[in-house]
């Protein structure tokens, strides 16, 4: 009987240390960090809160920035999971480069392009023309890096306004700040998403920018091929492409693109 001891507690440590491994690899928590478009703030903040619930053990960490400056990050191998770009071009950028998984890349949602003008809008401008005249001081963001800011020169040059006001600009590093300078008055006017000024009751709206004077403005999504958390990525990834998160992003402005 004696030579069955040894067996049995043999199975009996199997036994233990089977469910033990499989409750501590569920229940591991992993941080994913998601590089996105500063003009995606608040709504990604909801989504993040409604994604956690379901799946405790994620954690979403947020990089916000220009998305030429993110895009730049990820080429120099900054430790990115999801990138979530407010321009296709900087987007591509890394697609290109193959940095992108080819199969988890999707065009998310479309925005639009406003003129903006802080509340008292003193200078009584109603019109992306008067920007000429009445206007002193006017933000964008800077061309280069800031997608918001490339759609709003793209806007100005066709209409043939560039020359004629460069020397007002206040090249901004990114849409909130332009928000922030019309808010505070620091300049006559400015030009940010429509997300970005909807919820804000320190400006007004003066005009939508007409989409026939620059780029579809389109915010791809793409899990970094290199994230060591491909699994977890995947579930986020494929989370913002249901039909809830769209219906959550479109609440916050954004257009759908289906």
């Amino acid at each position: 009987m004696y030579k069955f001891i040894p067996l049995l507690i043999l199975a009996l440590f199997l036994y233990g240390c089977g469910p033990q491994g499989t409750d501590q690899e569920s229940t591991r928590e992993v941080e994913l960090t998601v590089s996105a478009a500063t003009s995606m703030q608040n709504v990604l903040q909801e989504l993040k809160n409604n994604f956690e619930k379901e799946h405790p053990t994620i954690k979403i960490v947020f990089n916000f920035g220009a998305s030429g400056a993110l895009a730049q990050q990820v080429s120099q191998g900054a430790p990115v999971d999801l990138f979530l770009s407010a321009s296709i071009e900087k987007f591509d950028l890394l697609v290109d480069g193959g940095l992108i998984d080819e199969k988890l890349q999707q065009n998310l949602i479309g925005n639009e392009i406003v003129l903006i003008a802080p509340k008292e809008n003193v200078k009584q401008i109603t019109a992306i023309e008067d920007l000429k005249t009445k206007a002193e001081r006017i933000s964008i963001g800077i061309p280069e890096s800031v997608p918001a800011g490339k759609y709003a020169k793209e806007a100005i040059e066709s209409m043939d306004m560039w020359n004629e006001i460069e020397n007002k600009l206040v090249l901004s590093k990114d849409v909130r700040q332009v928000l922030t300078y019309v808010e505070t008055g620091n300049v006559d006017a400015g030009f940010v998403y429509k997300t970005d000024a909807q919820f804000s009751d320190q400006i007004e709206i003066v005009m939508d920018v007409d989409t026939k004077y620059h780029s579809e403005i389109i915010y791809p999504i793409g899990v970094i091929k290199s994230s060591e958390h491909l699994n977890e990525a995947k579930l986020f990834y494929e989370y913002l492409l249901s039909d809830e998160a769209i219906a959550l992003l479109e609440e916050y402005g954004f257009s759908n693109l289906k």
